[in-house]
Formats: structure tokens, sequence, C-alpha cells
């Protein structure tokens, strides 16, 4: 399938060339639930070469509120699965990897070997300070988000930063999503930050959030970006 004109909107802040360099790039989403749908979708829409998409878990029930691929007709099937069969359906031109597995410190470096960025999708700090850990190891950089209630944050960490583990101190620590909940909107306001991010940082546009943190509170309408070093 031919659609010549599908990425004519792009165009006043993406060039044809931009374009053209955002198709050669391989970008991997960790986790295709609340964050990671949006993600996965987002970059996809752009035009993003290639997607590994990379998620253990299954759709259930109480997904249905948030989570981007999840429907009445798939809850037991594999997120990662899911997300690929209806990505191909919004754009055939990007190559997709789905894996049906946890990220892990055994299988980190093979499943992201290749990527150019990885998004963050995840839900718990362990696995974030791990994917920190895997992408300084192959040098590439991750962008970070979460989510909680009214609430999210992002931010960017380049290849030797250890930014996560000044958020995390702890990585065993409780989320406060547990506590707060996550509504349909937080995921899709986050995730969109995180890939302004990932396109400007494959592309090398504008200003990105290393070593600092954007903080939005959606209930009292406020954002604040604090320094990190």
């Amino acid at each position: 399938m031919n659609l010549e004109n599908r990425y004519d909107r792009n165009k006043s802040l993406i060039s044809q060339e931009d374009q053209e360099l955002l198709g050669k790039k391989t970008v991997a989403v960790i986790g295709a639930g609340g964050l990671g749908g949006y993600l996965a979708e987002l970059s996809a829409r752009l035009g993003v070469g290639r997607l590994i998409i990379i998620d253990g878990d299954v759709f259930e029930e109480s997904n249905l509120n948030r989570q981007r691929f999840s429907n009445e007709h798939n809850l037991g099937n594999p997120k990662a699965y899911e997300a690929k069969r209806e990505l191909e359906r919004i754009n055939s031109q990007v190559e997709i990897t789905a894996v049906h597995d946890r990220i892990s410190a055994e299988n980190g470096r093979e499943l992201l070997d290749g990527a150019d960025l990885v998004l963050d999708g995840v839900d718990n700090a362990r696995t974030r300070l791990l994917l920190q850990d895997i992408c300084k190891q192959l040098q590439i950089p991750l962008v970070h988000g979460a989510i909680g209630g009214w609430y999210g944050q992002v931010s960017v960490v380049m290849p030797g930063d250890d930014t996560l583990s000044t958020i995390y101190s702890d990585p065993d620590a409780k989320g406060v999503e547990k506590d707060l909940g996550n509504p349909s909107f937080t995921p899709a306001l986050i995730a969109s930050y995180q890939v302004a991010e990932a396109v400007k940082l494959l592309l090398g546009k504008g200003e990105n959030l290393r070593k600092k943190i954007l903080y939005i509170d959606t209930l009292t309408n406020s954002t604040s970006v604090i320094d990190l070093e």
C-alpha cells in the first residue's frame, strides 16, 4: 500500500529529510499497557521505521479504562501481540517486532540490540533502573515517563547518566499509581510528551529534558521543570 500523503501533516515541523531519517530509526517500547500503548501508536503514526514492543503481560478487565489496545474481545491476549496487530492496520510501513516477555538482566541487551532509543512504559522502579543500566551498556538514550492519578512526569536519560537513580532511590518502593489509580487521560498525555522528546533526540532538534524532570499536575493545570544536577 502506497499512501503518499500519509505524513503531509508532519511537514510543518518534520521536513522530508527528517521524515526519511525517522524511517531509518528503531525505537524500543518497553511495556504495551497504559503508557506503552500510546507510546507505540504515536511512534508508528509519526513514521518511526521499526518498533520493538516488549511486554510479558496479557490484557485484563481492569486495563479497559486506559490501555490503548485493550478491548472487550481481547482480554487474556498478550499485550505485545495485540499492539502489533493493531499497529499494522494503522501503518503497514512500520516494521514491528512484538516480544511477549518481560525484559530482564539476562535478555535485555539482546532484546534492545539495534535500537536507537528506548521509551519507558513500565510501572515499577526496579525495571526502570534495569533499563537505565542496559541503555548505558548499549549507549542509547532512554525517555522516562511515569503516571499516577492526576499526575505524571517525564525525563531524558542519556547514556552514562544515572538520572533514574536520583528519582528512584528505593527500587522496591511502591508506585504511587497503586494508591492514586490511573485514568484514561494521564497515560495519553505523558506518552505524548515522551514521544515529543524522542523525536527531538532522534532528529537532533530543540531542547530536551536531560538531567531534568518535568512534572505535570492536571488537577491544578500546573507544570514544573526541576533540574536534577
